[in-house]
């Protein structure tokens, strides 16, 4: 009888949470057909939680001292940045979720890659939008294929696209006349300066990126990896070649390899220190800032290395729970903005490449843009293009992170 009831309660609960997405989701799409003045109308007066990783000063300071007071004049909506780790919003998501709460804290969501593939899977957004954004269809390739899936999960509209960055090493000149050309040519110099190269490890976006590079230069040919589904057996010689080249720098890595940075901040504080003589990361442009804040070196520049560079594009999303979703458009509309997508090509705060169409623009905004000054440190637009890798799957992430601990750290 017992187990009668526990069963029944457990249907109850499947049937209640169905739906209670089923209302969700209706409630989303009503507002999404709403003209886009009433949703501006709705907006005015809201305050919209933005949750997102706060790990870059200089993003941070883009959000709090260009995009609050700019949204407030525009829509009258206050943002609120709320600094927190993907993969720590996801889990509050996901226990509001598990717990019925209609009433959430997050109104959007900074997200891509594995973190958007188990968002979506899981239900923990709110649905399709894009289209609904004024400047997203006026501004945008909106068939572009980078905006149509995201590490391999089909996109379906329901994030819309922030930023785009291509992956990049960090060096001081001063200590470092020749950086290394390549993956072999990284090794070689590890070996010969002994402590002064380390790489976040694989829990770590920018450490697992940098961990994805090295199984690409092991393929027999890049594409190998991003354009195929993950198959351990199909990829065995690529990875292997991967774990043999990480344990052989490993003896000369920063403390010996005994401990890997847990985050981009650690690293770079470590080359900030003169402790390594190279950092890196997803943003091309990210070190003109550190620079002219003082935290990086007057010297240092950029580079990368045969097979190339990493890049992808991430995204806004809006959570299944949003209390304010209409002051959430209203907000990623604003940020898709060629006013606010220039602001943020400049190096004064975050220097990120945008993914609008520049020749959507008109003609004097196309000219702001084109006469934007990235700074010396940053790479020519035809070197980074010319070295340009897409993405593998999401599911490459999450294999690299237990194969590297098992393969690398435990030997």
């Amino acid at each position: 009888m017992k187990k009668w009831i526990s069963l029944s309660i457990f249907l109850a609960a499947l049937l209640l949470t169905a739906c209670s997405n089923s209302e969700t989701g209706q409630e989303f799409t009503n507002i999404t057909n709403q003209d886009w003045e009433e949703i501006e109308a709705s907006a005015e007066g809201s305050t919209v939680r933005l949750f997102m990783w706060g790990g870059d000063e200089g993003i941070n300071q883009y959000i709090d001292e260009w995009v609050t007071p700019q949204l407030e004049d525009t829509y009258g909506v206050s943002l609120e940045r709320v600094p927190m780790d993907t993969g720590e919003i996801l889990q509050k998501l996901q226990t509001e979720k598990q717990a019925g709460k209609q009433d959430g804290t997050i109104d959007i969501v900074w997200i891509n890659a594995e973190n958007f593939k188990n968002a979506k899977e899981n239900d923990l957004l709110a649905g399709s939008f894009v289209d609904v954004l004024p400047n997203f269809n006026e501004y945008y390739d909106t068939e572009d294929p980078a905006f149509q899936t995201d590490f391999g999960t089909a996109v379906e509209g329901m994030e819309a696209p922030w930023g785009k960055v291509q992956f990049v090493f960090h060096y001081d000149s001063e200590k470092i006349e020749t950086p290394p050309a390549s993956f072999e040519e990284l090794k070689t110099w590890v070996e010969e300066n002994p402590g002064r190269f380390t790489y976040p490890n694989a829990e770590d976006f920018t450490g697992n990126a940098f961990l994805r590079h090295v199984l690409y230069a092991n393929a027999e040919q890049p594409s190998d990896i991003y354009e195929q589904p993950l198959d351990e057996e199909q990829i065995s010689e690529a990875a292997e070649g991967t774990w043999t080249y990480l344990n052989d720098i490993k003896p000369n890595l920063w403390r010996s390899g005994s401990h890997y940075p847990n985050s981009l901040t650690e690293l770079d504080r470590l080359y900030s220190q003169g402790e390594v003589w190279m950092t890196m990361g997803y943003n091309e442009a990210r070190a003109e800032s550190l620079i002219e804040e003082g935290v990086f070196p007057e010297s240092t520049e950029s580079f990368v290395m045969e097979p190339g560079s990493i890049g992808n594009t991430h995204f806004l999303s809006i959570p299944f729970n949003s209390t304010n979703p209409e002051g959430a458009l209203a907000a990623i509309n604003f940020m898709l903005s060629p006013e606010a997508q220039l602001e943020k090509l400049k190096p004064d705060y975050w220097g990120e490449n945008t993914p609008i169409s520049i020749d959507r623009l008109p003609e004097e905004m196309k000219q702001k843009f084109q006469s934007v000054d990235r700074g010396e440190s940053v790479l020519s637009q035809s070197e980074l293009e010319e070295s340009f890798l897409p993405e593998s799957e999401a599911a490459y992430v999450e294999w690299m992170e237990e194969q590297w601990f098992n393969e690398v750290v435990q030997q």
